[in-house]
């Protein structure tokens, strides 16, 4: 059983940069794409980033690229979501998903796994 806990969240200032953690268990962590969503109150849930199951290839919407870096260490089972440059519409509950379906497609949307999810707030 796929398991993925997050880590990292918090309460920080705009401008300010916060690092989530998503550690993988229950899976051949090396055979999964990976991703990072989030969820803002009343809001539908959003992609904030994918990684292909190297690490060599990311994805980003137009609303965090530039300022957030997602990588992963097959090493151990883990994910990270750097955030810089924080703004007050960042706010949310930020979500680990996984998949094991087209490992190599950072296009891909879809996932099977999810983690619980960690709140990041950021203040004015």
């Amino acid at each position: 059983q796929v398991q993925l806990v997050e880590s990292g969240g918090g309460f920080v200032q705009a401008g300010g940069s916060l690092r989530l953690s998503c550690a993988a268990s229950g899976l051949t962590f090396r055979m999964y794409r990976m991703g990072w969503f989030r969820q803002a109150p009343g809001k539908e849930r959003e992609i904030v980033a994918t990684v292909n199951w190297n690490g060599m290839r990311t994805g980003y919407p137009g609303s965090v690229k530039g300022r957030f870096t997602i990588s992963r260490d097959n090493a151990k089972n883990t994910i990270y979501l750097q955030m810089n440059s924080l703004k007050v519409e960042d706010t949310a509950i930020y979500y680990c998903a996984a998949d094991a379906d087209n490992p190599s497609d950072i296009e891909a949307t879809s996932f099977r796994s999810w983690g619980q999810g960690t709140q990041v707030t950021v203040s004015s």
